[in-house]
C-alpha cells in the first residue's frame, strides 16, 4: 500500500551546522540528498524535512525567504510516545543549541516546544491515544 510522504523544505543560515544539531537529536541524514547546500533529515519512513541553504530554497519560490528568528512561519509538530520521550527530544534539543520554548500540559495531551538553530518552531506532542478513541 502506498504510503504518502511530507517533505518539510526549510531554508537554514548554516546547512553543515543543522547537520550536527539534527543528528545530536537522534535523527539519520539521507546522504543520498544531501550537500553543502541540503541536508536531508530523515525523522521517520515518512517525514523527511530539508534543512536547505538560504540561496538553494531561493530556488523554488519567488517569494521572500522569512526570517524565522523574527517571523514564524510555519509550526511544526510532530508526536512522541510518551511524556518522556517528548522531554527526552527537547532536552536533546536544548543541548544542542536549541531554544526552549513552551510547555503543554493538559493531562491526556502533554507537549513541548522548541526554535532549532534557525528560529523554526518544533512542537513535540503526546497523546493518550485511549482519549481519543471514539
Amino acid at each position: 500500500m502506498y504510503q504518502q510522504m511530507i517533505f518539510v523544505n526549510l531554508a537554514v543560515s548554516d546547512v553543515a551546522a543543522s547537520k550536527k544539531f539534527f543528528t545530536e537529536l537522534g535523527y539519520t541524514l539521507n546522504p543520498q540528498f544531501s550537500s553543502d547546500e541540503c541536508a536531508c533529515v530523515v525523522i521517520s519512513d515518512t517525514i523527511v524535512a530539508m534543512m536547505l541553504s538560504k540561496e538553494h530554497y531561493a530556488n523554488f519560490t519567488q517569494k521572500e525567504i522569512a526570517d524565522s528568528t523574527k517571523t514564524s512561519e510555519t509550526l511544526i509538530c510532530l508526536s512522541a510516545e510518551s511524556r518522556e520521550k517528548v522531554d527526552e527530544l527537547v532536552d536533546r534539543a536544548v543541548a544542542a543549541g536549541a531554544t526552549s520554548g513552551k510547555v503543554q500540559d493538559y493531562g491526556t495531551m502533554y507537549g513541548r516546544a522548541f526554535d532549532d538553530l534557525d528560529g523554526h518552531t518544533w512542537e513535540i506532542m503526546w497523546m493518550d491515544a485511549s482519549e481519543v478513541q471514539g
